[in-house]
């Protein structure tokens, strides 16, 4: 069976607080994904999943504690594991810029694997910690903000007791993801001590991997993902999306193509056979060392990719439209 896990990034947006946007707004906009009226953030995820009987991934960022404190982390936790999802670690470095006490002696970064390892420990012990006391279960897995992690993160994780990382996202190995080898991994490894689980994708061009994100690939591309995952035996298949990626880039409106998009993952997810959708307290202890050391990735298709970008061309026209005034 190839385990499927359904991550949701779930954060506050640091540029809507920069851009002077409070608390309870952000949470509003970037975790519940509130917008006319109605919420398409977490909550609507959490319903989707549970009715097709899946189980989430719920990746949450408790760094704002450093500004806002430690409360504002319950009501979003609560809820998920209340719920049967999974809460695990995620941390986006940049809230150092306004904490009020540096944990990290002043230091700061856009990414996690920008400090030396003794600050990464730290901060993914604070951040364990803090999402523990706020009611989640034992932090057992990490996913860094902006895929920014490297070798020493996963050195760090071992350190605290962490025994699974999700940081390593192929598009990004020349945007921050400094992990070894992340351009070219699929199968699951061990290293470090840390078992490693690369979000999974396709090749959409020679020589271009498109992540299994929700917002990056259209339903039919996604389908051939979980499709060969099985076929190939893969041992896990690994799909992201954000807490606030249903709504529109503005924030201010639904966006229904990327929620069907949603909706049919969760489908396909639940009916493909030789699929199994769990977290990462479900995974056998020993995956990541016991997993083949290659897999196959999905060869590109010129009719995949001009599919989706029909998609996405006709979703554009009618959002345009939508915003013209008779």
């Amino acid at each position: 069976m190839t385990a499927v896990l359904i991550t949701v990034d779930t954060e506050l947006s640091s540029l809507l607080h920069e851009r002077g946007m409070g608390l309870q707004d952000n949470v509003r906009s970037s975790i519940w994904g509130e917008a006319e009226g109605r919420a398409y953030g977490i909550g609507w995820q959490m319903d989707e999943l549970e009715s097709h009987g899946l189980k989430g991934v719920f990746f949450v960022d408790p760094m704002p504690a450093l500004l806002y404190g430690t409360e504002f982390l319950r009501p979003i936790v609560a809820p998920i594991v209340a719920r049967g999802h999974e809460v695990q670690l995620h941390i986006h470095s940049e809230w150092l810029r306004w904490a009020r006490h540096s944990p990290v002696s002043g230091q700061l970064g856009r990414n996690i694997g920008d400090f030396s390892q003794a600050d990464q420990a730290i901060l993914l012990r604070l951040g364990k910690a803090w999402l523990e006391e706020a009611g989640a279960p034992p932090i057992t897995a990490f996913r860094a903000g902006n895929f920014g992690a490297n070798d020493d993160t996963l050195r760090a994780l071992a350190d605290v007791g962490l025994a699974w990382d999700s940081s390593v996202n192929p598009a990004y190995h020349r945007y921050g993801c400094r992990i070894s080898g992340a351009r070219d991994q699929i199968a699951p490894s061990h290293r470090f001590g840390v078992g490693e689980l690369a979000v999974s994708g396709i090749t959409d061009r020679r020589g271009s991997f498109r992540p299994a994100q929700i917002c990056a690939m259209s339903a039919g591309e996604m389908r051939t993902g979980l499709r060969h995952a099985v076929r190939e035996s893969h041992a896990a298949y690994v799909v992201v999306t954000h807490s606030f990626e249903m709504l529109s880039r503005d924030r201010k409106r639904p966006n229904h193509a990327i929620m069907r998009r949603f909706t049919s993952l969760c489908r396909a997810a639940a009916r493909l056979p030789g699929l199994t959708v769990c977290g990462f307290h479900d995974l056998p202890p020993d995956l990541a060392s016991t997993a083949p050391a290659s897999h196959n990735r999905v060869p590109p298709s010129r009719v995949r990719t001009a599919s989706r970008m029909a998609q996405q061309l006709w979703a554009s026209w009618r959002y345009e439209r939508r915003l013209i005034p008779a």
